[in-house]
């Protein structure tokens, strides 16, 4: 039941889509942190690593900017979890051989070794905490896409 001056164009909070995706959201960054604790990592590295891994082995050439399209982290913040992984020895970045404003990206022996490690982890964690959709889930992944697409 609404009350008079009910601010809100829900009756029940469950009743609006971004708050049940914040709610969701929350949940499984604050399971997927403790997941990837065991790694030395956080879950922005892991996504960079990840990333890197994955267009590398797809034969694609990885800079920051491509990076951080790929993943839609901003630049900026791409640039500065890169060098704390840099620092951590797990990336090596390097100037462009034809282009000087952008660098070049790639995992060193050290990263491979813990993001194979770390990627097992979180395919385990995704398949447990989204278990619960059933076969519901490839339609899910399909919305979710939808989302991203109508905002480019």
């Amino acid at each position: 039941m609404k009350a008079a001056d009910n601010t809100f164009g829900f009756d029940e909070a469950e009743d609006s889509p971004g708050f049940l995706l914040w709610q969701v959201t929350a949940l499984w960054q604050r399971e997927i942190r403790k997941a990837l604790e065991v790694h030395g990592i956080t879950h922005s590295q892991f996504v960079l690593m990840a990333s890197i891994h994955w267009l590398t082995l797809h034969g694609k050439e990885v800079t920051q900017i491509v990076l951080s399209s790929a993943t839609k982290i901003d630049p900026m913040t791409t640039s500065t979890v890169l060098r704390t992984l840099q620092t951590k020895g797990l990336v090596q970045r390097q100037e462009h051989a034809t282009d000087t404003r952008a660098k070049t990206v790639a995992l060193t022996d050290a990263g491979k070794e813990v993001i194979k490690k770390a990627v097992v982890t979180v395919e385990s964690f995704d398949e447990q905490f989204f278990a619960p959709l059933g076969k519901a889930t490839s339609s899910f992944n399909k919305q979710l896409m939808a989302l991203l697409e109508s905002s480019k």
